[in-house]
């Protein structure tokens, strides 16, 4: 591969200090994306410089001026501290005329509504489960099509954030309680969607046209307490500890029907070209006990650290780590049609 000035862009508190080496577990968790992404670009030769975006666009414009970069590597994940507003950041790129990787705005503000990616599918005839949206400041009121349980979430966050195992629910009082709670605690309108019991499975994908579905992984719950949800709360995703205590881990999903084995790549690429997704992403589905795959929602810009779910996928199809980041580059690059 040629090499590259690269531009990573993330946010100043996703920076790798320079006494990364001695900071704790937790703490290196919190930036380990950005730095195993920006080791490997400076592992393949490229020449790396960093900026974090926090809530003003012009720095990017300076350091693009005097950087001159070949591509911007894209790892933001919000602007003003709002993370509904990070399309607009790759849009200011693109009126920019700068390569970047990851996915481009439309497929951002697509998939970032998990009401309206849902609607659009089951337009298309994938089945989503049954859902209702709560906005702040209005009377919850259920909607009789929509019958217990359910679990509630914000309608635009990521990564967990406010679900915990009383996101379940099996009353119209606990749902009044748990939308209050999204409301307040995490500022966003709330969804409530119909509670699929079964398997929790992750698909990642690879491509602008031409698509690589990597291998389908599984969210394993270990030994939950008595009664638990098995469902990826956000002490589930982050608690280092409390994985280790319970067991949590992914890994490939075994044992899926051969029919359903087929099934999956073919529906995952339908998912990604109906939203509108390029770059990668990771789509979330949860497997009924019947065997019927439900699409729960689309990641765009998903998490590529070294050994999390994407990567740990690409890993089991044979493409290593530094494979990986030198695709995600050249999709940057392809994109934009520039030579690489």
């Amino acid at each position: 591969m040629k090499k590259l000035r690269i531009l990573h862009l993330s946010h100043p508190w996703l920076m790798p200090p320079d006494n990364a080496d001695a900071a704790s577990d937790s703490q290196a968790y919190a930036w380990k994306t950005d730095d195993d992404v920006v080791s490997t670009l400076r592992g393949l030769g490229h020449e790396v410089e960093s900026l974090g975006v926090e809530d003003e666009l012009r720095p990017i414009q300076v350091m693009i001026r005097g950087f001159k970069p070949d591509l911007v590597f894209n790892l933001v994940e919000s602007f003003a501290g709002r993370s509904e507003l990070d399309h607009h950041v790759v849009a200011y790129l693109e009126l920019l005329h700068v390569p970047y990787t990851g996915c481009n705005p439309r497929g951002l503000v697509l998939s970032r509504g998990k009401a309206l990616s849902k609607k659009i599918l089951s337009y298309h005839r994938i089945a989503t489960p049954r859902f209702a949206v709560f906005p702040m400041g209005r009377k919850v009121r259920r909607p009789r099509s929509l019958e217990f349980p359910v679990i509630v979430k914000s309608l635009i966050e990521e990564s967990s954030q406010g679900i915990s195992q009383a996101s379940v629910v099996d009353s119209d009082e606990k749902l009044a309680e748990r939308v209050t709670f999204i409301h307040e605690s995490v500022a966003t309108d709330a969804i409530a969607e119909q509670f699929i019991e079964g398997r929790e499975l992750y698909v990642s994908v690879i491509g602008n046209q031409r698509l690589t579905v990597l291998p389908a992984w599984e969210l394993s719950f270990g030994n939950m307490p008595k009664g638990a949800a098995a469902i990826a709360t956000a002490r589930i995703k982050r608690d280092l500890d409390y994985q280790e205590k319970r067991g949590i881990n992914s890994g490939p999903a075994v044992d899926l029907p051969e029919a359903l084995a087929e099934q999956i790549p073919r529906l995952t690429k339908r998912v990604y070209r109906t939203l509108g997704l390029d770059g990668y992403a990771r789509v979330d589905y949860r497997l009924s006990p019947e065997g019927k795959l439900y699409f729960l929602e689309a990641n765009p810009n998903c998490e590529i650290a070294q050994f999390e779910e994407l990567a740990d996928s690409a890993a089991h199809a044979g493409i290593s780590y530094e494979q990986l980041i030198s695709r995600i580059v050249n999709l940057g690059l392809a994109r934009h049609g520039r030579p690489h």
